[in-house]
């Protein structure tokens, strides 16, 4: 199992890069293999939104201007088993270099090419400072996979306050998620 972590994450430390380290250790401890893509080294470019305002992304699923990195990235997230989506909040939303990402991607999934579609995808939010913002944040990475197709797995929303019992929730799902479980799937009693 190959499991991709991205990360809107623009730090190497802190709250949101220890939910990354646990996410980590939950799926190589579950036998997968992890790769961790951080968006804010990348710089990606925003969507251009050329043409009438879809150019090649709605009809050709690709982005006329893929070559800065988007569609080697596309390719690493259609070569993985599994996703882990993973932000710090920013005023209620995801980061900017994550929102861009999914902007821009879900343009080129619209009419379903199915890269990601049907995977399952653990989604992670931190919130620091005051917590807040964490259910919006949680819904725009909710949206975003409802939009692609792909299944969502859990989802967590995390601040100072509670970073102690989640680091252990989401490393036992993301040990579960290598072992193949999927949403849905009824556990024994």
């Amino acid at each position: 199992m190959k499991i991709l972590i991205l990360s809107g994450n623009p730090k190497k430390d802190g709250l949101c890069q220890s939910l990354i380290n646990a996410a980590k250790q939950g799926a190589v401890h579950g036998a997968a293999e992890v790769e961790e893509i951080r968006l804010c080294d990348l710089r990606l470019d925003s969507c251009k939104i050329c043409g009438s305002g879809w150019g090649t992304c709605r009809e050709e699923h690709c982005c006329s201007f893929g070559s800065d990195g988007f569609d080697d990235l596309k390719t690493r997230l259609q070569s993985a088993d599994a996703i882990i989506l993973v932000t710090p909040v920013y005023w209620g939303e995801t980061t900017e270099a994550f929102k861009s990402f999914i902007d821009r991607f879900r343009r080129c999934e619209y009419g379903g090419s199915g890269i990601i579609s049907n995977k399952q995808i653990l989604l992670i939010a931190s919130a620091g400072g005051t917590g807040n913002g964490l259910l919006t944040c949680l819904e725009q990475m909710d949206r975003f996979c409802r939009h692609t197709g792909a299944s969502i797995f859990d989802y967590f929303g995390v601040n100072r306050w509670n970073s102690d019992y989640k680091k252990t929730a989401i490393q036992a799902a993301a040990q579960a998620l290598a072992k193949g479980r999927k949403n849905g799937d009824t556990l024994p009693g």
